[in-house]
């Protein structure tokens, strides 16, 4: 009896070695993507606001090429017929709670704050507790992150002054960190002594997480804008400050607190900051989400706010020359002013991206807590 025929396996075909955000000597960037049944293939980026078509070659490889970029970390994903996704050859994730995708460094000479350099570093804190205000997490359970820098001491004497930094909508408590790289940014602007050493707190910013759940178009409702910056304002001010307080060695005072966000950060930054200015004497919004700031203002601002009642040290409110939030932080800006409180106005060019909001917190932190006690 003859030997039963057994086929041999099939081997797998290689997968294909190729760089996909490959940064080139003149600072353009070719991105490239394996998808040889792709119909489409585009490039959806804070580079810019058009999606750049990729080319495909004879073998399914897809690639495109910017043109040179400024030193800054870029956010990107490809549009694969019309779906979103990561790179997949690319470990560096933008993380969100909406949507995926990644992240490439396009260095500086000399590096930027943003970069990884050889200065001393602090420590990022990772802190859960349970909130009585925010609604719909699980068990009830929020989060905060504290940066403390590199010379922190719980014993020394002079306690350290707090920034309160919030994120924007559908990012989360880690996203200053993880896409800002604000602990990065603060190792450099303290080791440079641009800015003074202090400790940064970036609490989960929502007060209800079906506010961003729901999707893009709660923004159209004040009511829910308003209640969303309710919630938040109880538990920063009456959870996560007064643990921060117990927990680390800070300063209490209102020379010592300042509170400043993007996006929807920013309103609440805004509207949390002038509402309670005998907690904050520094205040700052990024890009910030004022569209229904009109409305919220009345409710939410005391009667006869102006400087002598205020008595901030610093009301720094920036925004893109591109962003569609321009207009509406103009005339918010505007409505404070003839108000007599101390606007300092900035208008930087780019829209409502990651880089513009970096090179504020550059611009910003140095202005914090200067010529004060401690």
């Amino acid at each position: 009896m003859s030997s039963p025929i057994r086929a041999r396996p099939i081997a797998p075909a290689p997968a294909r070695l190729y760089d996909s955000h490959q940064v080139n000597a003149d600072n353009s960037i070719t991105f490239r993507l394996d998808a040889p049944n792709a119909q489409r293939v585009d490039l959806v980026t804070d580079i810019d606001a058009t999606m750049l078509p990729l080319t495909k070659s004879d073998e399914g490889l897809w690639s495109v090429t910017t043109s040179p970029l400024s030193p800054a970390l870029y956010a990107y994903a490809f549009s694969v017929d019309g779906v979103d996704q990561a790179d997949p050859r690319n470990p560096w994730l933008k993380p969100n709670l909406l949507s995926n995708a990644s992240m490439v460094l396009v260095p500086g000479t000399p590096a930027q704050p943003w970069e990884l350099v050889a200065v001393p570093h602090g420590t990022v804190h990772s802190h859960v507790y349970s909130t009585a205000f925010v609604e719909g997490l699980p068990a009830n359970q929020s989060r905060y992150v504290v940066y403390t820098p590199a010379d922190y001491s719980s014993q020394a004497k002079t306690q350290y002054p707090v920034l309160y930094l919030l994120h924007g909508w559908s990012d989360w408590e880690t996203s200053w960190t993880q896409i800002g790289q604000a602990h990065l940014i603060f190792d450099a602007l303290i080791a440079s002594g641009k800015a003074k050493p202090m400790v940064v707190v970036m609490p989960l910013g929502y007060g209800q997480m079906r506010f961003v759940q729901s999707g893009f178009g709660v923004w159209q409702d004040p009511t829910a804008v308003a209640e969303n910056v309710r919630r938040f304002q109880e538990a920063l001010l009456s959870e996560i400050m007064p643990q921060v307080e117990a927990g680390y060695n800070v300063r209490g005072d209102r020379e010592g607190h300042a509170l400043a966000g993007t996006s929807m950060g920013g309103l609440e930054s805004l509207l949390i900051g002038l509402s309670h200015t005998d907690q904050f004497a520094w205040i700052g919004g990024f890009s910030s989400a004022l569209t229904h700031f009109d409305s919220l203002r009345g409710p939410a601002l005391p009667p006869g706010l102006n400087t002598r009642s205020a008595g901030l040290r610093l009301l720094w409110i920036a925004c893109g020359t591109e962003d569609p939030l321009l207009a509406s932080n103009q005339r918010s800006i505007a409505w404070l002013e003839l108000q007599g409180l101390p606007v300092t106005a900035v208008e930087t060019p780019g829209g409502h991206i990651w880089p513009v909001w970096r090179d504020n917190l550059v611009q910003f932190a140095p202005l914090l807590f200067q010529e004060t006690r401690g």
